[in-house]
Parts: structure tokens; sequence; C-alpha cells
């Protein structure tokens, strides 16, 4: 379980979160359907450690975040808006990098996997800083299947999709909450998982 207790965040003059507080299960998503602004992208940058809130407590399994930063890191991934690929990199080579740094993958899952974002069929030998945006979004996909994290932090996860790459991501989520992972997703299009435990958050000043 993640949980959120108090968390207050100030940007200059802006008190921009103001004491938020929520809980995401195993098996579970929650989307923030904020309006822009109003603090998605920070709220994912302050658990992934990446923003320092000014108080407030994150819990993963019960326990302080900070307790034991590797080992939460360990368990989330994030991805950004920016899908945050090496442009003069081919698909696989993105993915043999990224996750070489995490997990052990071998060629045929990384392989799989592009098949399964949709981009196995393009040219092996194509850097991704030639692919669309679209493209490159699903190769990101590809490499938060493999990664292992329980926990995914997702920014705008749909942006640049057409319909079929929703489906792709819908699929890859639907997969992860069924083995037990849970979610955090900020989105303006909202990720639709027929069948799936999936809340939505409208705004900061209602209840998660």
């Amino acid at each position: 379980m993640l949980e959120v207790r108090g968390l207050h965040l100030w940007r200059g003059e802006r008190h921009l979160l103001q004491g938020l507080g929520f809980t995401v299960a195993s098996g579970e998503a929650l989307q923030l359907l904020w309006p822009n602004g109003t603090g998605k992208t920070s709220l994912l940058r302050c658990i992934a450690g990446l923003l320092h809130a000014d108080s407030g407590d994150i819990l993963w399994q019960g326990r302080p975040a900070g307790a034991d930063p590797a080992a939460f890191h360990a368990a989330l991934a994030y991805l950004a808006h920016e899908p945050a690929l090496k442009g003069d990199l081919t698909a696989l080579e993105n993915l043999r990098f990224s996750l070489g740094l995490r997990v052990r993958a071998g060629e045929a899952a990384l392989r799989a996997a592009l098949e399964a974002a949709g981009v196995g069929q393009l040219d092996p030998q194509q850097p991704v800083r030639s692919f669309s945006a679209g493209q490159q979004k699903r190769v990101a996909l590809a490499r938060l299947s493999l990664w292992g994290a329980r926990l995914w932090l997702l920014d705008e996860p749909a942006a640049n999709l057409d319909a079929a790459g929703q489906a792709v991501l819908a699929e890859f989520l639907s997969r992860h909450l069924a083995a037990g992972g849970l979610a955090l997703v900020a989105t303006h299009q909202g990720v639709q998982l027929p069948g799936m435990p999936l809340r939505h958050w409208r705004t900061p000043r209602e209840a998660a």
C-alpha cells in the first residue's frame, strides 16, 4: 500500500499541495484528473523523491518511504510526460540500456515487450529520434512493463497515443493491477480499465 498523509508543498508564494492525504492499495489505480496547474506532476515528483515536500508523510508498506529509500525506489517506476529515451539508440538498445541498470531481462523478453507495445515491427536499426511521439511513448511503455516495479507513477501516460496506443496502455496497466501492482496516474484524458479497481480524483480539494 502507498499512503500519503498531510502533504504540503509550497512553490514560491503558492501553496500548491495543501494537506493531501490518500491511500492506494495493491491491485488498485488512482487517477488524478485535476485541472492544469493544480499539482499533479508535483505530487508524483514528491512521491518519487524528485521534490521535497514541506511537510507530510509518504508511507510504503506501512513504513516511511525515507526509512529505506533504496528499497522504495526499487519498488517504483516513474513514467514522466517525456519518455526519457536516448535518441541515438534503437528501441531495443534503449531497453537493454535502461533495464540493464535495474533488472535482468533476456533478448526474447525485450523483443516480446516491444511487440506487445506495437513497435516490434519497426526497422530494428532505426534510432528512436526518428520515431513519432506516439511510437516513442510505446517504447517507454514496453520498458515500464519489464521494470518489475510494484508502484507505477504515470504522468500523462496517454499523451501522444492514438486509440490503438491507448489500448496498449490499458492492457499493460490492467496486467499490472491484476498481478497485485498499484498505480497513481496523472491524466487529462483518463484511462478506461473495465472490471479493474480504478478510482477517480477530480480535484485536490475533494477526498481521494
